[in-house]
This record gives C-alpha cells, sequence and structure tokens, in this order.
C-alpha cells in the first residue's frame, strides 16, 4: 500500500514537471516566431512599391491569358449562346439598348396555334359551314382536303381539317415552292411564312421530297378562288401625320401579300421596284441591323407611347440606333433580306412588345 502512493506521488511529479517544460518550449518557440514574423513584415513593407509592381503586372497577363482561353470554352458550352449564330451568317447591328430581344415579342395568338393536319368526326348537326368555323378555316379548305363534290357530310364521317384556310400538297420531285405557289395561285412567301413548313436548306429553301406543305390561301388549280371580305390587295399610301400621334400611316406603297394571321400578325407588302420604307410614326430608333436568317435587315421604332414597329426584310438602312425620326421620314428600303422569297417589306405593328394586327391601326 506505501509503495503504490509512493508510485503515485512520482508520476505526479512527473507530470508537474512535464507541464512545466512543455510551457517554456512553447513559448520560447512564440517568441522567436513573433520576431522572425516582425522582420518580414518590415522586409515587405520597405520594398512594398517593387513587389506590389511585379505583382499587378503579373495578375495583369493572367487575367488576360484567362480570357483568351476561358472566353471560347465558355461560349461553346453556354446554351444560351452556343448556336445562336450559326456559321456562315453573317450578323451586323446598331443597338441602342444592350438586349433588344430580352423584350416581349411574342406574338399575341387568338387561337392555340395548330402545326399539321387533324382528323374530325363528324357530329349530329354538323356542318361544313359549323366544322370551318370550329376550326377557323374556309368550308372550301375542307372539301379541297377531303375531296368532297358537295357540302353534304354525315355523323360518323371522318374529315382531314388544315391547319388554315387553304391546301396541302405532298412534294414531288422538281418542284420548288416556287413552282408550288404558282399552282395554288398563292405568293411564296406565305408558305415560307407558315412555321411548321420544313425546309431541306433555309437559304435556297430546298424541299424534300415527299415533305407535306401547307399552302396558306391557296386554291387547287380548278377551284374558283374566294376573297374574304375586306382581305383585298390594295396600294398603300402615305399621309403626313405628328410625331409620335399614336395615328400610324403606310410605310411603304405595293401590294398586300399577305395579311395578318394567328402564325404571322403583320402584313407582307410586296413591290418589285423596291421603293423607300418610311417611319409609319415618329419615334427613336431602337435597332437597326441585319442578320442573315429571320427578320434580315430590319429596324425597330420605339414611338414612346407603348407603340413599336418593325420593318424587315430590308435591302438599305438610312438609321441608325438611337436616331430620332418624324412620321414619314425615309429609313430603308424594301428587299428581300433574311427569310424571304422576294422584294416585300414585312410590317409589324407593337403594343407593349407585343404584335397587333396593323390593319387596326392604319387608314
Amino acid at each position: 500500500m506505501l509503495r503504490k502512493r509512493e508510485r503515485f506521488h512520482e508520476y505526479k511529479e512527473f507530470l508537474r514537471f512535464f507541464s512545466t517544460y512543455a510551457k517554456s518550449r512553447l513559448l520560447g518557440w512564440g517568441i522567436r516566431f513573433e520576431k522572425a514574423k516582425d522582420v518580414i513584415v518590415a522586409l515587405l513593407v520597405v520594398k512594398r512599391g517593387k513587389y506590389s509592381s511585379s505583382f499587378l503586372n503579373t495578375s495583369f497577363f493572367l487575367l488576360v491569358g484567362a480570357v483568351f482561353i476561358a472566353g471560347p470554352i465558355i461560349v461553346e458550352n453556354n446554351p444560351f449562346i452556343a448556336g445562336y449564330f450559326q456559321e456562315g451568317e453573317g450578323v451586323t447591328q446598331n443597338v441602342l439598348v444592350a438586349d433588344v430581344y430580352a423584350m416581349s415579342f411574342q406574338t399575341d395568338f387568338s387561337q392555340k396555334p395548330r402545326a399539321a393536319v387533324e382528323e374530325y368526326e363528324v357530329k349530329p348537326g354538323d356542318t361544313l359551314a359549323s366544322i370551318a368555323e370550329i376550326f377557323d378555316i374556309t368550308a372550301d379548305t375542307i372539301k379541297w382536303q377531303n375531296n368532297l363534290t358537295s357540302d353534304t357530310i354525315r355523323p360518323g364521317q371522318k374529315l382531314q381539317i388544315l391547319p388554315v384556310a387553304g391546301v396541302a400538297h405532298k412534294v414531288k420531285s422538281g418542284e420548288s415552292i416556287y413552282s408550288i405557289s404558282k399552282r395554288y395561285s398563292v405568293d411564296p412567301q406565305k408558305i415560307v411564312n407558315f412555321p411548321f413548313n420544313d425546309f431541306e436548306d433555309l437559304d435556297t429553301f430546298a424541299l424534300a421530297v415527299g415533305t407535306t406543305l401547307i399552302v396558306p390561301d391557296g386554291v387547287p388549280p380548278k377551284a374558283v378562288p374566294r376573297v374574304r371580305p375586306g382581305m383585298r390587295p390594295q396600294r398603300a399610301s402615305v399621309i403626313a401625320g405628328l410625331s409620335g400621334s399614336g395615328r400610324f400611316i403606310w410605310p411603304t406603297t405595293g401590294n398586300i401579300t399577305q395579311y395578318p394571321v394567328y402564325y404571322h400578325n403583320a402584313l407582307d407588302i410586296a413591290n418589285k421596284a423596291l421603293p423607300s420604307v418610311i417611319a409609319s410614326d415618329g419615334g427613336t430608333v431602337i435597332f437597326a441591323g441585319c442578320v442573315g436568317y429571320g427578320y434580315g435587315c430590319h429596324i425597330i421604332i420605339d414611338h414612346g407611347n407603348g407603340f413599336s414597329t418593325l420593318y424587315a426584310h430590308l435591302s438599305r438602312i438610312d438609321v441608325g440606333a438611337g436616331q430620332a425620326v418624324g412620321q414619314g421620314a425615309a429609313i430603308g428600303q424594301v428587299g428581300s433580306s433574311g427569310r424571304s422569297t422576294g422584294p416585300h417589306l414585312h410590317f409589324e405593328v407593337r403594343v407593349g412588345g407585343v404584335p397587333k394586327n396593323p390593319l387596326s391601326y392604319l387608314p
């Protein structure tokens, strides 16, 4: 028992000695470390001008190198940038605002767009006229598509319904949108404007044999054309007005070859003479430039009252972004740039960025 107490006492004394020794050693190391640190800090302070200059120069070259190396990688892997401009498409622009296309430019559809031919089963009480009204097409369109020789239909009968008034055409070898448009008595631009028609080449509008094209407002060769009231082509006129009045004038002269429809809420005014295009109302140009697709060379004017207008497919642009223009001022020339089959002006009137029927605002 006595020996155990002696051993415990010796162990306790050893721990006390080790604790004192460890503290003294750590304190010594701390003092030496602080002295060394003070010397290093003093040296850096004295030499800070020399070292900071080298540091800044090195950092600048590293930053430039990172931009050149990482920039292309970011562009190629960014889903919002990669593929936006296709290879070989020239792009020039003169933009006033940082991101014009962030504005809401969606079309104001009056109904849900239909992309292809649908099947409809005739119900008791249905007539060709009532079915045509349901699908917003003409009774003749239903007759042509279903090879009907009379207006008689019966319950349970299956009818093929086109997405728009006109005809459907299956492409044969050697055909083009020009030959097809001539066959069905429409402007080829109407075929191009229908967003669900497919082309092998968007630059030449080449067609794949066997593809079914929708020909809006097309009429079979032996059928008698029917013109809807108020939808006849007319000559555009120019009337003087006040800047930013909210009352628009015709932007050019020519024949209307495409009227507003749910997928193309705009006017196409064709004129092979390539007349000047004028501002439909006074305002400020917020976009003036060219792209190799879509609108091609086009101009957007903000009229400062919730209205804006767009002038597309131009052959020449005579104004720049930020320029103030008065109503009737020459801004460009009719052309056939972008998604176009011939010289015409694509004209839109937008309210809050949404395309509206221009005929509702023109005299």
